[in-house]
């Protein structure tokens, strides 16, 4: 699968369509709207499937700039040890 083929990932997926500012703009407006306009937001809301639906391969490869340079049996060697102590 080329880059150009794979799947957008979760953070991709977070980061496209509206920003920040403009989804807490329309919390700040939702604020100010009449109880029973409210709750017809809040039906339409929570009738939308979600879109941050993930699969957890996603994950993978995600901090692994952490353990670069790590003997992983010389970490798990030493997790051993500190059992004992």
């Amino acid at each position: 699968m080329t880059a150009k083929e794979a799947p957008m990932s979760w953070v991709d997926r977070r980061n496209a369509g509206m920003s920040t500012q403009n989804i807490e703009a329309l919390i700040e407006a939702a604020k100010h709207l009449a109880p029973d306009d409210k709750e017809r937001l809040r039906r339409a809301l929570a009738q939308r499937p979600s879109s941050q639906q993930h699969h957890i391969t996603e994950l993978r490869g995600l901090g692994k700039e952490v353990w670069q340079g790590i003997d992983a049996q010389d970490y798990v060697n030493a997790e051993r040890d500190s059992w004992d102590n």
